[in-house]
């Protein structure tokens, strides 16, 4: 299901570019993680969030550290730190699990639509973390869904390109 995006927003249709490794030291760089953060922090319901929803083109998305804080929660684990928020540059999803769910989701990009998609239950994702370091992470769940959500936002794609059905809540939008 094709959905309007919002004015200004051809940037989120287009293929994001790879971040070049010489790059990630750079002040603008830095300054682009911190706009994703900072941006991300504002949003009470918002999870993930990708360099073009913040205009800019390259292959970068960051987690709310709050969600893995959530993940980390077991009666049996003695309490965690909270995380901070984690950034994965030039992810590539290594692995899905055959295995599908239809989840409920949503964006900011697409305020006030929400959708049901079909997800993989779990994915990989291989990334290079905010100093350059490689790194895997293996998630289940609404981790997997994020991954899942992220990365299409860098190819450009919406949720509401591949959801079943969508709908909108007009409270919510605010």
């Amino acid at each position: 299901m094709q959905v309007e995006t919002p004015s200004g927003a051809k940037l989120l249709r287009q293929k994001a570019k790879k971040v070049d490794h010489k790059d990630l030291a750079s002040k603008a760089f830095k300054a682009l993680v911190t706009k994703m953060k900072k941006a991300l922090a504002r949003e009470e319901y918002g999870v993930a969030i990708a360099a073009p929803q913040v205009g800019s083109p390259v292959r970068v998305f960051v987690v709310a550290g709050r969600v893995f804080d959530d993940e980390s929660k077991s009666e049996t684990q003695a309490p965690q730190p909270p995380a901070g928020d984690r950034v994965f540059i030039n992810p590539e999803l290594t692995r899905l699990s055959r295995k599908k769910t239809q989840m409920s989701e949503g964006c900011l990009s697409v305020r006030g639509r929400y959708g049901s998609v079909l997800r993989h239950e779990r994915a990989t994702v291989r990334a290079l973390d905010e100093h350059g370091r490689p790194f895997t992470y293996h998630g289940a769940g609404l981790i997997a869904q994020i991954f899942q959500h992220e990365v299409e936002h860098l190819e450009g794609i919406l949720f509401t390109d591949n959801a079943l059905r969508v709908w909108e809540d007009p409270e919510l939008e605010k």
